[in-house]
């Protein structure tokens, strides 16, 4: 049995309902235990040397539930969380080059579901580290759009929370362990700062660097982000607006510009309650 609980009862019995405040801090912790349903909905552009690069656009939907199982208390005071974290992208109008036809052509599906499962501690120092293992799935319902393989590797989180906010760095490794024989190798670097100036808002940047050891390509964004967090009958939810604009992409073809626009409902941690 898991020694846990649930951090929104825990605000709502220490000072009645949780503020938009409270929550908008408990979730710019990397680290949070908060149970929640995140709908990104994201507009990318492209650009690159393929004919036709330069016109081509699609529309991403990432639903990622997250339900942390806390851990309690350690003994020097922080506290531990154990988090599974899985993405579902739906893709509408995929651009895809085809060689035969000598130009794009959209397609919709299911891309292949990544995850990662992890282990992170919030000490009372404001310091936060996590470890854990990222991977993905082979799940795309058209070969075109997954890499048809399983790719597993390792993640760590070392970050730190002040009164004004939070910073840190995610790194992330995948390499390709199963499927199609191809070698896969491939960096993410996630540096975040965020600022909280107060009544639910959350402003800073957190762009993602991947690196591609095998292509030696590098895809690296400039980001800014605007969130507010709300209380709409009785339930926290994240609105969040998110800019990127690519200053490195593969050459061929990559992407130059995405607009997000992210919903994140805090709901009850039910498969708590189910182990409690």
């Amino acid at each position: 049995m898991l020694a846990c609980f649930d951090p929104v009862s825990a605000m709502a019995q220490s000072a009645g309902a949780p503020s938009s405040d409270q929550v908008a801090r408990e979730l710019a912790n990397p680290n949070n235990a908060l149970a929640s349903l995140t709908f990104k909905n994201q507009v990318t552009g492209y650009t690159g040397d393929l004919p036709g690069a330069d016109d081509q656009a699609n529309y991403t939907l990432l639903f990622q539930p997250i339900f942390p199982f806390p851990l309690g208390e350690r003994a020097n005071g922080g506290a531990a969380t154990l988090f599974i974290r899985p993405a579902f992208p739906i893709l509408l109008d995929q651009p895809v080059f085809d060689v035969a036809k000598g130009g794009f052509g959209g397609v919709d599906a299911l891309g292949d579901i990544g995850f990662d499962i992890g282990y992170g501690v919030t000490e009372k120092s404001g310091l936060l580290w996590a470890v854990g293992a990222v991977g993905t799935l082979p799940t795309a319902t058209d070969d075109r759009v997954g890499g048809e393989q399983l790719r597993l590797g390792p993640e760590a989180l070392l970050a730190r929370f002040e009164d004004w906010g939070v910073y840190g760095v995610f790194p992330k490794h995948q390499w390709a362990v199963a499927g199609d024989s191809y070698d896969y190798s491939a960096s993410q670097v996630q540096f975040f700062l965020k600022f909280l100036p107060g009544d639910g808002w959350n402003v800073g940047t957190q762009p993602t660097m991947t690196y591609d050891w095998k292509a030696e390509d590098w895809t690296v964004p400039l980001n800014l982000t605007v969130s507010k967090t709300v209380i709409l009958a009785g339930t926290p939810v994240k609105l969040e607006l998110a800019a990127d604009y690519y200053v490195a992409q593969p050459g061929a073809f990559g992407p130059e510009w995405t607009i997000s626009f992210n919903i994140t409902p805090v709901v009850p941690n039910f498969i708590l309650g189910w182990l409690k």
